[in-house]
């Protein structure tokens, strides 16, 4: 038996997702395996370092500060949470990442990134870190046109979330047959179509592929809702999510509200640690 944890997008509601996953370090939960998307791929990496607080704690610190996120980023840089800044200055000067703790843990850690030339989801393991694999972070959590494409590995990437949002099926496929997914929509939520898309076909038009893939993303995210409910049914996964709808948009300043968000998400592991833990373990 391998056990995953599959975590799903939604920007700033990411941080609802660091506090079940802080409660889940905190009790010692220990799966062999996570896939994130987005947010679940920047803050689920301190899972794999195993620093509880930290998603939270360099959030909240530079929650206004204009070095990490903002308009004059988006308009100086082209990505509005600051590459450089968020992603190569902060984990080694700001908010250390344990990158010794990272490297020697052994369970599997999985990017999920979109190929802008062919719209495809790009599946990518991080075992260790280096400036590279941290932008294979970066592009994870790139939203289009809030993010300029990153290039790495020989690739053209954004958000893995377009091309596969709840990537439950896919750890399945590799071997993953005891997995928590924890979603940031609460139950019956459903995915309406773009209202971007005429924004998006500008910012894109190079990538006729990655256009498609957005235009067909709310199509794609409901069948997943409806592959992991079905999932649920069967017991082939135990599914997280919040009870009603995270009070957070994609982009936030507020330390306070980010840091009541992160507290819901606490409140919600807490409710489920021991069914986690009885799940894993049978």
């Amino acid at each position: 038996m391998k056990k995953g944890l599959v975590l799903e997008g939604g920007a700033m509601r990411g941080l609802w997702t660091a506090g079940v996953t802080d409660v889940m370090m905190e009790h010692d939960v220990w799966p062999d395996g996570l896939i994130g998307v987005s947010a679940g791929a920047a803050f689920g990496c301190n899972y794999k370092s195993r620093q509880s607080g930290r998603a939270i704690r360099y959030n909240m610190r530079f929650a206004k500060d204009a070095r990490y996120s903002g308009m004059k980023s988006l308009l100086t840089s082209g990505d509005y949470f600051n590459a450089q800044f968020g992603y190569h200055v902060v984990p080694y000067k700001y908010d250390l990442f344990d990158t010794a703790t990272f490297e020697q843990n052994t369970m599997e850690f999985v990017v999920v990134c979109t190929d802008v030339e062919t719209g495809e989801a790009v599946y990518h393991t991080m075992s260790h870190v280096d400036y590279d694999e941290l932008e294979w972070l970066r592009a994870s959590a790139s939203m289009p046109l809030a993010s300029k494409v990153v290039e790495v590995g020989g690739r053209k990437l954004l958000d893995g979330g377009v091309s596969d949002s709840i990537p439950l099926a896919y750890f399945e496929s590799i071997g993953y047959d005891r997995n928590v997914v924890i979603l940031t929509q609460p139950l019956g939520y459903e995915k309406e179509h773009n209202r971007l898309m005429p924004l998006m076909r500008v910012g894109l038009r190079k990538w006729p592929n990655m256009i498609k893939a957005m235009n067909e993303r709310h199509i794609m995210y409901n069948k997943q809702l409806e592959y992991v409910i079905q999932a649920e049914l069967e017991g082939r996964c135990l599914v997280i999510r919040p009870d009603e709808k995270i009070p957070i948009g994609h982009i936030s300043h507020d330390a306070q509200q980010m840091h009541k968000v992160y507290e819901l998400g606490r409140q919600v592991g807490e409710r489920y640690i021991n069914k986690i833990k009885e799940y894993y373990a049978n």
